[in-house]
């Protein structure tokens, strides 16, 4: 069994089209293909968008008992399927399932001409479950006959900027209390992730613990957080309730460039946490020379950790939804291999802001 990497997330949202147009016209994303129950996809509408190695697929129930009508119901729009490229499909379900994993939907095959895509699905964690996908022959096509390719949208500007986001770096998931230990050991006993980073982070009285699980070729990795009820509740809380359970915090997009794409993405409408002045007033003793002026970095909030391995570059979007929980990363790594430890105080202080300025 072997799991090479993230193939694309699928998320559930309330109006595909809508959420489309979002991501296009302020990420820069753009409509590679879509389906719905004229290509085999029934009760649903699908919009596949792409850039850089980023595949997202955007589902909208046309039913109410489409588990997508669901999902929206329950936790808002979200993260419902983060699929995996495996090596062999069926023997990888197969394989997940007698070692204890959920199974959601049995291997399917989808053809045309020389594409051969074969797909299964198994339980994840609360709602989110993983999609299978073993593909041969060209990668022209996603999903051969359920999702038709086509040009670029003209009806969704995608903004004159191409591929700021390059892959999916990390996916951060908050679980409740007592739940991060059993999740990391499900991914552990069953997938064959191995945990790399640990770690406890206190801020203001609201506590958290972390655990990092990476697949074996490093190109999956689950950031998993769970809120210290002993003390004082926290963004971690609100966002287990307003989510109805554990779910997708936010999807980290990883860049070539930060300066340029967080410059490109406010310009397109796109709002970032902001981050206190002072902050960069010592980075340089913090994390040494920068290849970028801290001014610019002070102008867009752009944060900046060190480890044994590099300098880390990050910033993170406000919440795109009325509920504030889904929300995104961007992240330039210049050699790190962690996750900005030395930001995670930063970015909880932001969020909190954001959180208390909503409430008003």
């Amino acid at each position: 069994m072997k799991v090479s990497g993230i193939d694309h997330i699928e998320l559930y949202v309330g109006d595909a089209r809508q959420a489309a147009f979002y991501y296009c016209t302020a990420f820069g994303f753009r409509i590679y293909g879509q389906g719905g129950p004229e290509t085999g996809l029934k009760g649903q509408r699908s919009l596949l968008l792409g850039q850089g190695d980023v595949r997202m697929v955007l589902t909208s129930g046309l039913v109410p008992d489409h588990p997508a009508t669901e999902y929206v119901r329950r936790h808002g729009d979200g993260v419902a399927v983060i699929a995996m490229e495996v090596d062999d499909t069926e023997q990888t379900y197969a394989t997940l399932v007698e070692r204890g994993a959920g199974a959601v939907a049995s291997p399917a095959r989808y053809a045309l001409g020389d594409a051969t895509v074969t797909v299964a699905e198994v339980s994840g964690f609360s709602d989110v479950t993983h999609r299978l996908v073993e593909r041969e022959g060209p990668r022209a096509e996603f999903l051969p006959g359920a999702i038709h390719m086509s040009t670029v949208d003209e009806n969704v500007d995608a903004g004159e900027d191409d591929e700021l986001l390059r892959t999916i770096d990390h996916i951060a998931i908050c679980v409740p209390a007592q739940a991060l230990a059993p999740t990391a050991k499900y991914y552990e006993d069953v997938f064959g992730f191995t945990e790399i980073f640990e770690e406890y982070i206190e801020v203001g009285g609201q506590g958290m613990d972390s655990k990092v699980v990476q697949s074996d070729s490093k190109q999956v990795t689950l950031t998993l957080i769970e809120p210290d009820t002993a003390r004082r509740p926290g963004q971690i809380d609100d966002f287990l309730q307003w989510h109805a359970g554990a779910g997708v915090q936010h999807v980290a997009f990883s860049t070539g460039n930060i300066v340029a794409a967080v410059t490109s993405l406010a310009e397109h409408g796109v709002r970032f946490l902001g981050t206190p002045g002072s902050y960069y007033d010592t980075l340089t003793e913090r994390v040494g020379e920068l290849d970028a002026p801290i001014e610019k970095l002070r102008e867009l909030g752009v944060l900046v950790d060190r480890d044994h391995w590099g300098q880390l570059l990050q910033i993170f979007t406000e919440s795109m939804h009325v509920r504030r929980t889904l929300f995104l990363e961007i992240i330039e790594r210049r050699g790190a291999l962690t996750f900005g430890s030395g930001n995670i105080k930063a970015l909880y202080e932001a969020k909190n802001r954001e959180l208390t300025g909503a409430a008003r």
